[in-house]
């Protein structure tokens, strides 16, 4: 679940999209550490 957030805050920020972490953290029901781990390795994986 939270490597699936965290492809859709990459898209919202790759899209301009105003979302911030809190939001996607609750509607997938995993924290902001999670979102932001996640994000950190799926952004060096796709060579963001």
């Amino acid at each position: 679940m939270g490597l699936a957030a965290a492809s859709l805050y990459v898209a919202c920020t790759l899209e301009g999209e105003d979302k911030t972490q809190k939001d996607v953290a609750e509607a997938a029901g995993v924290t902001e550490v999670t979102i932001r781990n996640r994000y950190k390795g799926l952004r060096s994986a796709l060579g963001i």
